[in-house]
């Protein structure tokens, strides 16, 4: 695809626009808000190559590693983005925003997010706010250039921006570990989506009904949004994290890739909250499971070879994290090794919590 008619078409075929959204998609070209050159683009250079980039429904990052200078060879880490429109628009029906509105957006990004809020609700009901002052300048040059001027300002998105509030509708487009105070108390009566989770598995969006400055909701769906700059997940390649130390070895009856799939990855998540992991596989079908301490202080491998009944199992550091991850696996089966949808998410000024099936059967909190 290389026009903005060809993205809305597409996106509308598979039934992904809704209604009282297809005006700002079918009015906000994209391309106003990407920048000439982009991780794997360049106008200058390759035109047409640009163009399918922008015009492809997916996400285009515009920044790394919050946009210091990177030598070449150096890990890129993505910390700026159009994020993919077609999940913008499953955030934007989660919201469920209503005409009259006033919504407040963490993170804004390329502003292409805030374009569609404005053309829909009107640049006086729309306030963003962005931690990277490079990154907002940027922003409000193309929303200005696209015609809009929402209320958009420098600052930690966790503090949200009082001055504005109260709000409808807060949508949070960075993911984050809790739910800061300031956004019960700025949506008191209201809803708020975000994606949300740990180190470990941040795969969800939290949707929230806020009510008395309390809120309550669910899990779903499948983003991969960049995290809250101020309380990142650990990152990196291998290569750079692990030094050839040796470890203490050991072997499990659990297949590798049994913890890291949805749901019992998602519960580990609730109780092994500052690791990662990485699954690197071979063209024989063997493959390593890594685990790294979001410190660097601790990892730990599992091998996966197939039709074998145990695993070799090697761990470094202070912490033996595939023990962590074990027990939190067994913990899950032992609970029934229930669905991400039975879980649900409160919170309130003393913390948030994560309970399953009911409010009352606290499974994870801080």
């Amino acid at each position: 695809m290389t026009t903005h008619r060809q993205l809305v078409t597409g996106l509308e075929k598979r039934g992904l626009v809704p209604a009282e959204w297809r005006g700002a998609v079918a009015t906000v070209d994209r391309a106003l808000f990407v920048p000439e050159r982009f991780e794997g683009g360049d106008f200058a250079a390759d035109p047409e190559g640009w163009l399918r980039a922008v015009y492809a429904d997916a996400p285009v990052v515009t920044q790394v590693n919050d946009g210091t200078a990177t030598p070449d060879g150096a890990f890129r880490l993505a910390t700026s983005s159009s994020s993919m429109p077609s999940v913008m628009l499953d955030m934007l029906r989660l919201l469920d925003v209503r005409d009259g509105h006033r919504v407040l957006e963490i993170g804004t990004g390329t502003g292409y997010h805030a374009a569609w809020l404005c053309h829909r609700l009107g640049d006086s009901r729309v306030t963003s706010v962005e931690l990277d002052p490079a990154v907002l300048t940027a922003a409000l040059v193309s929303l200005q250039r696209a015609g809009f001027r929402p209320t958009a300002v420098a600052g930690d998105g966790r503090d949200g921006h009082p001055q504005g509030a109260p709000y409808d509708r807060i949508v949070c487009t960075c993911t984050v570990r809790d739910i800061p105070p300031s956004w019960l108390e700025q949506c008191p009566e209201g809803r708020i989506v975000t994606p949300w989770g740990s180190s470990f598995f941040s795969g969800s969006f939290a949707t929230l009904e806020v009510r008395g400055g309390r809120a309550r909701g669910a899990f779903s769906g499948y983003p991969a949004f960049m995290w809250d700059r101020n309380r990142r997940a650990g990152a990196g390649r291998v290569a750079d994290l692990y030094g050839g130390e040796a470890g203490r070895k050991s072997t499990t009856d659990i297949p590798p890739q049994h913890v890291i799939q949805d749901a019992p990855a998602f519960y580990t998540s609730l109780c092994v909250t500052d690791a990662w992991y990485r699954w690197c596989a071979d063209d024989r079908g063997e493959a390593t499971l890594w685990f790294f301490a979001d410190d660097g202080s601790s990892w730990a491998t599992v091998e996966y070879v197939p039709d074998v009944d145990t695993y070799e199992v090697e761990q470094y550091g202070p912490r033996a994290l595939w023990d962590e991850v074990r027990g939190a696996f067994l913990r899950w089966h032992g609970l029934g090794r229930p669905e991400r949808s039975r879980f649900g998410l409160s919170a309130g000024r003393d913390g948030w919590w994560v309970w399953l099936d009911e409010p009352g059967r606290v499974v994870g909190r801080p």
